[in-house]
């Protein structure tokens, strides 16, 4: 039987834990505090370039956008925040049919941020954006439509 397994043993291990504990709290409590004052400094907070807040869609100056319908965003999307509606458009001079963006709808209140759907799209066509100010009522607006 080791001294571990005894009474004065559990005693001894009890009283070398809390004083670890303590050390730890004691070397946390004498730190520097990084408290951000929210509200106040929103002018000036710097958010991470990695930071991942609202899917996005760009568009250029005329409004048109870099997606071309391919659905693989929606396909890799592991709970559902994206569907895609689109329509086949027949090219007059080709004779060939191309498919076309409708709708592309998006579901913050759905989305976990994994970035799947980004690093799937093949044209670049969405994003995310550092925005994260997204308190909202109803769970209604947070359903948004990209393609403006």
């Amino acid at each position: 039987m080791s001294f571990k397994n005894t009474y004065i043993g559990t005693i001894v291990y009890a009283v070398k834990s809390l004083a670890t504990g303590m050390k730890v709290t004691l070397c946390e409590f004498f730190t520097r505090k990084v408290t951000e004052h929210y509200p106040e400094n929103r002018k000036t907070l710097k958010i991470s370039d990695r930071h991942r807040g609202v899917l996005v869609m760009p568009h250029d100056d005329e409004g048109n956008n870099k997606c071309i319908a391919c659905g693989l965003c929606q396909m890799t999307c592991p709970n559902g925040t994206i569907s895609i509606t689109t329509k086949s458009v027949t090219d007059e001079e080709t004779g060939k049919s191309k498919k076309v963006l409708v709708e592309y709808n998006y579901d913050l209140g759905a989305c976990m941020f994994c970035q799947l759907c980004v690093n799937a799209c093949p044209k670049g066509a969405i994003e995310f954006s550092n925005e994260f100010e997204n308190a909202v009522f109803d769970r209604k607006k947070l359903v948004l439509k990209l393609n403006k």
